[in-house]
């Protein structure tokens, strides 16, 4: 029997991380079955549960090829010398969940994943996990804004950084649950809120 190439495999994989994709945004993830999932790879069952066990498995995933593309706009803006200021930080994450909205509509998964993680143990623990990642770099964001004057010098860096996690998970909120929000408004508001900072 000829062995599988890997990028076959790799291909076969995001083909089913797609069509999870496609059903979770359609149907919401508690609605959709793994059958469901198979169904739409247009594979067989035990094709299918080679590369996945369950539903977790899938979201655990997804999030975490999103998660690492969020983390790859952070790193290069961390990379940046002198780094942007807080606010234009904030605006390439928050262009970057519009991207996201408008290409393949994976922050709507997000949100069901934060509420699946208020009751199962493993979801919790992969939410912990990827999006402290996105908290971290926060938060060293926060260090460098405060080192190079953009901050007062006794601001709790860790309040800072959690504060703009939260700036952006509020931003995914208001645009998925309450509608339209500007993208350019709403960084102007971060800018305002800045300015205040004593």
């Amino acid at each position: 029997m000829p062995r599988v190439s890997e990028a076959h495999l790799a291909a076969r994989r995001q083909q089913i991380l797609d069509a999870a994709v496609r059903c979770f945004v359609r149907n919401g993830f508690h609605q959709t079955s793994m059958q469901d999932v198979i169904k739409e790879a247009d594979l067989s069952v035990g094709a299918f549960y080679r590369y996945f066990k369950s539903k977790n498995e899938l979201i655990m995933a997804i999030a975490g090829t999103k998660i690492s593309e969020i983390t790859e706009v952070l790193d290069g803006l961390l990379a940046m010398d002198p780094m942007p200021p807080v606010p234009a930080f904030l605006d390439e994450v928050i262009t970057q969940v519009e991207a996201s909205l408008t290409q393949d509509q994976t922050v709507r998964i997000a949100v069901q994943v934060w509420g699946e993680a208020t009751h199962d143990e493993e979801v919790a623990g992969l939410v912990r996990a990827v999006y402290g990642r996105i908290r971290e770099r926060m938060v060293r964001v926060a260090e460098r804004a405060m080192a190079e004057g953009h901050l007062p010098a006794d601001a709790d860096t860790y309040g800072v950084g959690a504060a703009m996690f939260g700036l952006v998970q509020g931003y995914i909120l208001q645009r998925l649950l309450i509608g339209e929000v500007d993208r350019q408004k709403y960084v102007s508001g971060v800018r305002a809120l800045f300015k205040e900072i004593p």
